[in-house]
């Protein structure tokens, strides 16, 4: 269950109470000034960081505000999955006068403190970012905010406030339940190494769960670090199909590889959707270009985007249970057969 959040924003008071020393020391050293031991000093930083506490930034006649501008915390700018969750964003943000303003974490959780630091250190009207997985110091950041924190794209897990997105829990055993409908029985999948990529686990934790059940199992893998290209989804399926020619469908962490498997696997006369088939997720625009379109999962990115902004500006309730899940599109485009009746 998701609990609603503080609504009452940590003080010097707080820290100096946990630290077991005098608010003027509290703030000397959060604002490195003042001759302070450095056992005092590390007493006073352990202290704020475990209670999430983050430092007004605002100027003195306006400390007891918030400012116009709601932070959104994404862990990628050059991943095409994130231009429409900010366009729906933007596009229910537009007539509120609330702004977004934009943090990018580079998939590092070190870096996603660093970006909630500084950005609620500006005290914005509310917080939207991806995942539900953050550091212990991120965490209690978010849970002392005492504004609307919106985590996006993922609902399986535990949120802080409020969470809205799909599970890929599910979406992984959506895209099975297609697979196996169409008859196809040996299957391997193409994705990137996981310890960060969370979303990614939690997609083929579901799709494998969904083959067990039907008595199948994956027969072949093929990981990659780094960003995705269609370089790099041609180089795996050309690795995997080499190691296991028998495939019959290659399940992709994504499109963008897919589609440059899609591409690979043309060029070399494969018969597809018959020989082979091959499915990605997202529904990016990118595959509207391909010679055939690529099966995929839309994941509702802009509308995950949009109701996230709804509910920081108001627009919206919260759901009670502070879940709002969506449902992910199957779209079976050209490299999928029909059902079999």
């Amino acid at each position: 269950m998701v609990s609603a959040k503080k609504t009452r924003a940590l003080t010097l008071r707080d820290v100096s109470e946990a630290s077991g020393v005098s608010e003027m020391t509290v703030s000397r050293v959060l604002r490195n000034r003042g001759d302070v031991s450095a056992a005092t000093r590390e007493k006073v930083l352990t202290a704020a960081k475990t209670l999430g506490y983050v430092p007004n930034r605002i100027a003195g006649g306006l400390a007891s505000q918030r400012v116009n501008l709601v932070a959104v915390v994404i862990p990628s700018l050059a991943n095409l999955v994130f231009p429409d969750v900010l366009t729906g964003i933007s596009a229910e943000l537009d007539d509120t006068g609330l702004q977004p303003v934009i943090g990018v974490t580079h998939y590092s959780p070190a870096r996603e403190e660093a970006v909630l630091y500084d950005m609620l250190s500006w005290r914005p009207s509310g917080v939207i970012l991806a995942g539900l997985e953050h550091s212990a110091a991120s965490r209690a950041m978010l849970e002392s905010a005492a504004v609307p924190v919106v985590e996006i794209m993922d609902t399986d897990g535990e949120g802080i406030d409020t969470v809205v997105g799909i599970s890929h829990r599910e979406a992984g055993r959506m895209m099975a339940a297609e697979i196996i409908a169409a008859g196809y029985r040996r299957i391997g999948f193409l994705g990137t190494h996981m310890p960060e990529d969370h979303r990614a686990k939690k997609r083929l934790a579901g799709f494998e769960e969904a083959l067990s059940e039907a008595g199948m199992a994956l027969e072949a893998r093929e990981f990659y670090q780094g960003g995705s290209s269609l370089a790099k989804g041609r180089e795996l399926t050309q690795r995997l199909l080499s190691r296991a020619p028998e495939l019959d469908f290659l399940y992709y962490s994504n499109d963008m590889i897919g589609a440059g498997g899609l591409l690979y696997c043309l060029e070399q006369g494969y018969d597809i959707p018959g020989r082979l088939g091959l499915a990605g997720f997202n529904g990016v625009d990118l595959l509207d270009g391909l010679p055939v379109r690529l099966a995929t999962t839309d994941a509702r990115r802009f509308d995950v985007g949009r109701r996230a902004a709804r509910i920081v500006a108001g627009k919206e309730t919260r759901p009670e249970d502070g879940r709002l899940s969506l449902s992910p599109h199957f779209i079976p485009g050209g490299t999928i057969r029909a059902r079999r009746a």
